[in-house]
C-alpha cells in the first residue's frame, strides 16, 4: 500500500461536520500535509442551503485554519450580498484541504501551485462526506479544479459557467433529488482580471443563478 492511499481511512463513518473536522486535521492522505501549516476544512453549518466549493487553501487560509479569509474571501462575501445570497445559508470549503505552494528559499513568499489530479482525488472523501451531510440545494463550484473535482477533467468553466447541471440522482431516500450544480469563476480569478469591474460582475451575474434556486 502507498503511504500516500487518499483521505478515505481517516474518514469517520458516521460523522457530524465537527466530527470530520477534527479527524481532518490529522489528515496524511496525500503529500500536501506536509508543508502545509495545518488542515483547513470548512465554515458554514450542517444546515446551509447553498455550498461553495473552491480550489484549496491560500496562504493566509493556511496560517488561519479557515477557508476565503484572505482576500478573495473578502470578495466572495461581497459578491454573495451583491447577488442576494444570505451569508449564513451558504457552507464555505475546498475541494483540496492542505495549500500546495512553492517556495524559493527561507523567508520567500509562498507562491500558490495547483493541486495535481491525484491530490484532488485524495482529498474526495472528505468532500464527498460533507456533501452527504450537507445535502445542499445548489453547489457552487468556484474555479476550474473544483469543477473538474465533481464534473470531470473534461468540464470547462469558461464554457459552462452560470448554467444549472443537474447532480446525479443519490441513492439515499431522505436526500434531495432536485439538487444542481452552478458554475462560475473562483473569486481569486477576478483579482487578477485586467478588467475587474467585468469580471466581478460576471460572478456576481453566477451567483445569481444559485440565488434564483434558492428563492
Amino acid at each position: 500500500m502507498s503511504r500516500f492511499d487518499g483521505a478515505g481511512r481517516y474518514v469517520p463513518p458516521g460523522a457530524g461536520l465537527d466530527g470530520l473536522r477534527r479527524a481532518a486535521a490529522g489528515c496524511q492522505g496525500c503529500d500536501l500535509y506536509a508543508d502545509a501549516t495545518q488542515t483547513v476544512f470548512s465554515s458554514g453549518s450542517a444546515a446551509a442551503r447553498v455550498v461553495m466549493i473552491g480550489e484549496q487553501p491560500g496562504d493566509q487560509e493556511d496560517r488561519q485554519g479557515a477557508p476565503f479569509v484572505g482576500p478573495a474571501g473578502k470578495l466572495l462575501d461581497k459578491a454573495l450580498v451583491d447577488a442576494g445570497i444570505d451569508r449564513s445559508d451558504a457552507y464555505v470549503t475546498n475541494a483540496v484541504k492542505h495549500f500546495r505552494f512553492k517556495q524559493d528559499g527561507p523567508g520567500k513568499r509562498r507562491i500558490h501551485q495547483t493541486p495535481d489530479p491525484a491530490q484532488m482525488s485524495a482529498c474526495r472523501p472528505w468532500l464527498a462526506a460533507e456533501l452527504h451531510i450537507i445535502d445542499p440545494e445548489i453547489i457552487v463550484l468556484l474555479g476550474a479544479t473544483a469543477a473538474k473535482a465533481l464534473l470531470g477533467p473534461s468540464f470547462r468553466v469558461t464554457r459552462q459557467r452560470g448554467r444549472l447541471i443537474p447532480r446525479p440522482p443519490i441513492d439515499d431516500e431522505t436526500a434531495r433529488q432536485n439538487a444542481c450544480y452552478v458554475a462560475t469563476v473562483h473569486p481569486s480569478a477576478v483579482l487578477r482580471a485586467d478588467d475587474r469591474d467585468a469580471a466581478y460582475a460576471g460572478l456576481v451575474a453566477d451567483l445569481k443563478v444559485a440565488a434564483e434556486v434558492l428563492g
